[in-house]
Order: C-alpha cells, then structure tokens, then sequence
C-alpha cells in the first residue's frame, strides 16, 4: 500500500524540534523562578511574556505535531488508504508550523490576548482556523474513500478532537479587532471567564487526552504484540469520556462570582470523570497482560506503561481538587503546577517519546540507532518528572498551608506574601533540577532519532510493519 509516510516525517521532525524549545524554556522559567537574576533585566525574556510562550510550544507545538505524526501514520493504515489529499497534507504541516513560528515572535514582544492557552492575537486565530479546517477536510475526506467499513476506536478518539476543537477555538476566541495586533472578547466579565475554562480545560480534555488515549490505543498493543484487552470497554471509555468532560470546566471557578450551581456541576462531572479514565488507564495495562517481561529490554513499552501510570495518577488527581474543600487548599498553589505538569509531562510527553521511538524505524525504514540510549532517556526523563512533580506537590501543599495559618488572635500567621517565596526556593531549585533532566531526555531522542534517519543500514521487515 502506498502510503503518505513524508508527511510523518516531517511532524516528527518538527514534534522533536519544538519540544526541545518548548522544554528549554520551560527550564529557563523554573530557573528564573529559583534565582530572579535569570530574568536577565530584559522585557522579552521576562516570566510572563516567556510562561504562555512554553505553554503553548509544549501544548501546540510539542504535543500537536506529535499527534498529528500518529494521527498520519496510524489513520492510514488503519482505513487502508492514503491520505485524501497531499497538498492538503502539505498544507497543514506548513501553515501549523507558521503558525508556531508567529507565535515565538508574538508572545517574547507582549503582543497577546491573554487568555490561557488561547494567547495568540487574532490574525495568528484566523490562520489557526483555515489550517485546522484544513486538515479536518483531510482527515474527514479520508474517512469517505476508506476501504474498510468498520472505523476502529482510535479514529473515534481523533474525531473527537478535530470536532470538539474547531468549536472550542472559534467559540473563544470570537473577538471585535481594533488593530492589527489588538482585540477585545465579545464577552464581558463572569462570561467571558466562563467561555475561558470551558475553552481552557476542553482543550486540555480534546488535545492533551482524547487524541492521546486514539494513539495509545493503536502503538500500545503494536508494540506489545497483543490486541487491546477490552474492545468494548474502549468504547465505553470514549462515549463516557467525551460525554462527561465538556462539562468539568466550571471547577476551575470555584470560589468565584460564578453562580453555586455552574461550581457544583462542575465539580460532580469532575468526579463522574474518574470512571471512564481509569477504566481507559486498566484497559490499557492490562492490554500488557503476557508482555510485562518484555519491559526488561523494551524502552517503547517502559514508556507507554509510566505514560498509563501517569495518566492514572493525573485523572485522579484532577477530580480530587476540583472538591470544593481540597480546592480551598489547591487553588493558585505549587500543587496546581505539579498537576499539570504530571499529565503534559508524565502522560502527554510520556506517550509522544515512546510512539516516536515505534515510528521512527518504520518511516525511516532504518533499525532504531540506540535501544541503550532509548533506555537511558526513559530513566532521565521518569525519575526528572517525578521530582518535578514531587516537589511541587510539596511546594503547593506548603503555600496553601502558610496562606490559611492563623494565629491565636484570628490574625494571618504570614501575612507577607514573600514569606511563603522564600520557603519554597529549595523545591523551585529541586523542580528545575527534574526540568533539565526532561530537557536533557528530550535532546537525546533528537539524537537518536537523527542517527536512526542517517543510518546506511535498512531493514525490510520493518518496513513491511
């Protein structure tokens, strides 16, 4: 079959690419945050114009190159056909790099709407829509000349977020353009913060969980060697999810102007959650079930098994701070960070590493260049993010405990916000620690993979795979 494997490369290419960026500047910010000096005294290398440039290089970037290399490789081979249309497919790898790109000169200059993870100013919006439209026209027309019947759950997973993601990012981003770089929301106040989270945590829901989950379920059980242990609880695990995350954003309000019963519904579907994500974390380790030994030699596997692990622990940990009486600890604390970072790091990142050490033999017909090396950034990049992790649940659970102390008279206990800052530096400088060694695992798959590609030697039955 002839298959379109150029356009995963490319998105390989550029998922390795911008991950090294986007984690060196992630570590320059935990660095900047353990030693101020970092910030150089310069505007465009300050805290908040760099944040929401990391966010958005790990999250669109990172994550969606990396998604849109599986989405090539396994939809193709999943509906025995080629992708619809190559310049379509051209098209979307050049224009979602541009894209990137202007957001690497935007956001340094202040230039930003400031919305999370919706930073981007209108015109980088509007290109954002004609590339994503574009590469819905590709994936839809894919589907119309498929030549199997049946569309297998991975494909589902995928139409969930090419759906779900065109109405997030047009809904939100609906604005009135007073110049070339600046707009005001047609949302005023509670609304429009409302629109926000909505926006905010389904992009986390249907670009950092969906799509993902689609990729596990199809390089998982290739790389065991073994079917999915549950097709049927796969399908109960879509429906259940995408059904019952949409309406959780309203718990990133809690303690807010928003009405009582908007917090409450977000937090019971928050903890309804629970339900189909671990019965999606179970269905995957126990698709492991005959190949745990395999876990002594195989990197792929080791990466895919703490991936789950991390997706287990992430989506626990969600429904439990969106508890109004945990939130009250949480909110605005280290322990926030520690959670985001466990399922952008632990899970996404995770999942992305071990799906491009499957694929990169297989699109550059070459035998992996390293499996010692592959093994080595596997253990650089468990133990990094642990210790990130750690510490900033140590860090958050601190800070939360410092702000409510009181003293004997009803008085704050620390009522100098620097008294918590100084507390936490010895967890900011075990964070960036954890942070390098990520970044450091990041450059060693960028090594790897290059060496893969470069390679003399070929291997026709990994090619034939």
């Amino acid at each position: 079959m002839d298959y379109d494997d150029r356009s995963v490369r490319r998105f390989i290419f550029a998922t390795v690419l911008w991950g090294a960026v986007g984690m060196l500047v992630g570590v320059i910010l935990a660095l900047q945050l353990a030693w101020w000096p970092a910030n150089l005294n310069t505007p465009y290398l300050t805290f908040g114009r760099l944040r929401p440039l990391h966010t958005n290089a790990v999250i669109f970037a990172f994550t969606g190159n990396g998604v849109f290399a599986g989405i090539y490789y396994s939809m193709q081979r999943l509906l025995k056909t080629r992708m619809w249309s190559d310049k379509l497919s051209a098209f979307h790898f050049w224009g979602w790099q541009a894209i990137i790109v202007s957001a690497a000169i935007t956001l340094p200059l202040g230039l930003t709407e400031a919305k999370e993870y919706a930073e981007l100013i209108w015109p980088i919006d509007i290109a954002i829509a004609v590339v994503w439209l574009a590469f819905a026209a590709n994936f839809f027309g894919t589907i119309a000349i498929r030549k199997v019947k049946h569309l297998y759950v991975a494909i589902w997973f995928y139409m969930s977020m090419v759906i779900t993601i065109t109405v997030l990012h047009v809904v939100n981003n609906l604005a009135l353009p007073v110049s070339l770089t600046r707009s005001y929301p047609i949302y005023s106040g509670l609304t429009d913060a409302l629109v926000q989270w909505w926006y905010g945590h389904n992009a986390v829901g249907f670009l950092l969980t969906t799509p993902i989950l689609g990729l596990l379920y199809y390089f998982l059980p290739r790389a065991a060697e073994r079917p999915v242990y549950s097709y049927r609880l796969s399908i109960v695990h879509f429906w259940g999810l995408v059904f019952l995350y949409i309406w959780a954003g309203p718990h990133h309000l809690l303690y807010s102007a928003l009405p009582d019963w908007a917090q409450t519904l977000g937090m019971v579907f928050s903890l309804m959650l629970l339900a189909p994500s671990w019965g999606g974390m179970l269905n995957g380790l126990l698709t492991l079930r005959g190949a745990w030994d395999r876990l002594r030699t195989d990197p792929i596997l080791k990466f895919f098994v703490v991936a789950i692990t991390f997706y287990g622990m992430s989506t626990f940990e969600g429904p439990l701070m969106a508890i109004r009486s945990v939130n009250a600890l949480s909110h605005y604390t280290d322990w926030t960070i520690g959670h985001v970072h466990s399922g952008a790091l632990g899970w996404v990142g995770m999942t992305m590493f071990g799906m491009l050490y499957w694929l990169a033999p297989r699109v550059y017909y070459r035998p992996l260049h390293s499996t010692s090396l592959a093994t080595a950034h596997f253990w650089l990049a468990t133990v990094g993010i642990v210790l990130y992790v750690v510490a900033m649940w140590a860090a958050g659970v601190t800070q939360g405990l410092m702000w409510r102390a009181v003293d004997a008279n009803g008085l704050l206990q620390y009522p100098n916000f620097l008294d918590t800052v100084r507390v936490l530096n010895p967890f900011y400088w075990i964070r960036l620690g954890g942070g390098l060694m990520y970044f450091t695992g990041v450059l060693m798959l960028g090594w790897n993979l290059f060496r893969t590609s470069q390679s003399s030697a070929t291997t026709t039955a990994i090619q034939a795979a």
